[in-house]
């Protein structure tokens, strides 16, 4: 083929024939482009192997862009396969077109030499006659190059999609395996973060069965508010209150802890935008309608603190339930009472979903859903009439639909907080507009107008009943975590030095902990000078936390310091949820 191919090239130059190939459509510019992407995905992953503690959000990204990259590749070798059965094809035909080309060439040769010019005047022809024969020689000689060009153009065309072909299938071999290469560190990197996460889960999971108990009845002294209408507990926000020292330390957090389902202060922000009861509820769960139930489904409350205990203390039908729900607040009347025919459904669609439709008796307090013997009446009976048997439901069935006063501009799924996953419960932005730091987020989140949006939790009377640490304090937290993640049989030792040892041995003081530190060839901190926070904006939650002082610089990760510290910080003092911050004064 290639002979033949340098014989009809010498050939067409030999006639001054100019032959132009116009090269098949190829993806060139794209595999540069993933190429780019590759480089770009490596550097990330590099920078991400190298980071102390990888990203859950990073690592997400980093693989939603492999699968990206992967589909395209898919897509180019599916081009390339039919480009090649192409290419194959063009030569199938090309042998056909084989002795078609052999004649055509013999026969100009032919015709080249016994038509010539000379001959045919030498042939004692008229000139007529002459003029015709020329002409005719000339068209027959015409169609013969005609043939022999396009079979040459047809072979030199084939040539160079097949070498482009080779070109693209080597190209795309190297993309393929830069890719699996990436891949693989990629793994490596979420390997290495479940492996960290599951490390770090052990440590905690290491606090005694006492300690947690501890941190427990911590959290439970500080009454949280669970629904908007009595904002029962509540915090004071102390940044602008001296507590006779300074500097000083406090640890606010955004929201409480429980961020499944409806937020109510984020449904009263939202009705106030001019959202309804429907926009409301599908921001905060994933449903397929809301459809009508049977509104005499009976009903029964006990007075325990769970469902089908204790005694019944009031039956009635699911409509007379609803109406004695003492949730939010009845002023909250925004936008034809939104908010409170979106509470009205939720709260009907949790009470049949808790109790199997009435089969199960439900508790009055918070622990399930606020309840009192009267009927609650004005707005909030309006809302209920208004929204009279409707439920939320997937698959057929109302949901589960949990709720609580404030989340702090964000909306997790049951998995997120340790709960059996649901498909009804969603991960969310609970915010206006974009979030890119602190500040967007006191300023757009809907439920910023909750009291308990942005709170230090728990107080010290000494200290005009605020939160706020000295830089000592905070040192020996650190300390403590320092000496807690390097020995774990020391924990036992580390709770809070103004309450009883819940294990009931001795409890270490700072003097103590700064000794087994040093004793550890470890350097304790003295003070603390400044404390930094990073946080995942897309889902809420504080990453992690870089303490600086006289020890130097200590990075830990949000869970364990808000663990510790909620160990070891004096009194009732807390970070209450996942999203918290460091204030200086």
């Amino acid at each position: 083929m290639k002979k033949i191919i340098l014989l009809i090239i010498v050939f067409f130059l030999a006639l001054n024939i100019s032959v132009f190939v116009l090269p098949s459509r190829i993806y060139s510019d794209e595999l540069d482009d993933l190429n780019k992407q590759i480089s770009d995905l490596t550097a990330a992953l590099n920078m991400s192997i190298n980071a102390t503690r990888p990203l859950e959000s990073q690592l997400k990204s980093l693989q939603i862009q492999i699968k990206e990259i992967k589909n395209r590749v898919i897509v180019i070798e599916k081009d390339i396969e039919i480009k090649k059965k192409t290419i194959e094809d063009g030569y199938k035909d090309l042998e056909k077109q084989q002795k078609i080309l052999n004649i055509a060439i013999r026969n100009y040769y032919i015709k080249s030499y016994y038509n010539s010019p000379i001959l045919v005047f030498l042939s004692g022809q008229s000139a007529s006659e002459i003029t015709q024969i020329l002409a005719y020689q000339k068209a027959k000689a015409d169609q013969d190059k005609t043939i022999i060009m396009n079979i040459a153009i047809s072979i030199a065309d084939l040539e160079v999609k097949k070498n482009n072909l080779e070109s693209e299938q080597k190209r795309l071999a190297s993309v393929k395996a830069s890719l699996d290469e990436q891949s693989s560190k990629l793994d490596k990197v979420v390997s290495g973060a479940k492996e960290y996460q599951t490390t770090l889960s052990t440590k905690i999971a290491q606090l005694s069965t006492r300690q947690q108990e501890l941190l427990a009845q911590k959290l439970g002294s500080l009454n949280l508010p669970k629904s908007a209408y009595s904002m029962r507990g509540g915090c004071t926000d102390d940044r602008s209150i001296d507590p006779g020292f300074s500097p000083r330390f406090a640890l606010f957090t955004y929201g409480v802890p429980n961020r499944i389902g409806l937020s109510q202060y984020g449904a009263w922000g939202r009705a106030k935008s001019g959202q309804d009861y429907e926009q409301i509820l599908r921001a905060y769960y994933n449903f397929d309608a809301i459809q009508d139930t049977d509104v005499n489904t009976n009903i029964r409350v006990n007075d325990s603190n769970g469902f089908d205990s204790g005694n019944v203390i009031w039956n009635g039908s699911l409509e007379e339930y609803i109406k004695r729900i003492y949730e939010v607040p009845d002023s909250w009347a925004d936008n034809n009472l939104a908010t409170l025919k979106a509470q009205a459904i939720a709260a009907r669609s949790y009470v049949l979903a808790a109790t199997d439709k009435g089969r199960l008796s439900i508790c009055a307090n918070e622990y399930c859903q606020a309840f009192q013997i009267n009927p609650k009446g004005g707005n909030w009976e309006q809302a209920v009439t208004a929204t009279a048997g409707k439920v939320m439901v997937q698959g057929g069935n109302p949901i589960k639909a949990w709720f609580s006063s404030t989340h702090g501009g964000y909306v997790f799924s049951s998995g997120d907080i340790g709960w059996s996953s649901t498909s009804w419960t969603k991960r969310a932005t609970d915010t206006s507009g974009v979030i890119n730091s602190f500040s967007d987020l006191q300023n757009n989140a809907y439920d910023k107008d909750s009291p308990v949006f942005y709170c230090d939790w728990g107080s010290r009377a000494q200290y005009n009943k605020t939160a706020w640490l000295k830089p000592e304090e905070i040192a020996d937290i650190v300390n403590v975590l320092i000496l807690a993640k390097n020995d774990s049989s020391t924990q036992k030792h580390l709770s809070q030095t103004d309450k009883p040892n819940p294990d009931g041995v001795d409890t270490w003081d700072a003097d103590r902990v700064r000794q087994e530190l040093r004793s550890r060839n470890l350097t304790p901190y003295n003070s603390v000078s400044e404390i930094s926070v990073d946080w995942d904006k897309s889902v809420g939650r504080t990453t992690s936390v870089n303490v600086s002082g006289d020890a130097g610089s200590t990075p830990f990760t949000g869970d364990e310091f808000k663990n510790y510290f909620n160990l070891r910080a004096p009194s009732n003092i807390n970070i209450v949820g996942p999203l918290y911050n460091v204030e200086k004064r």
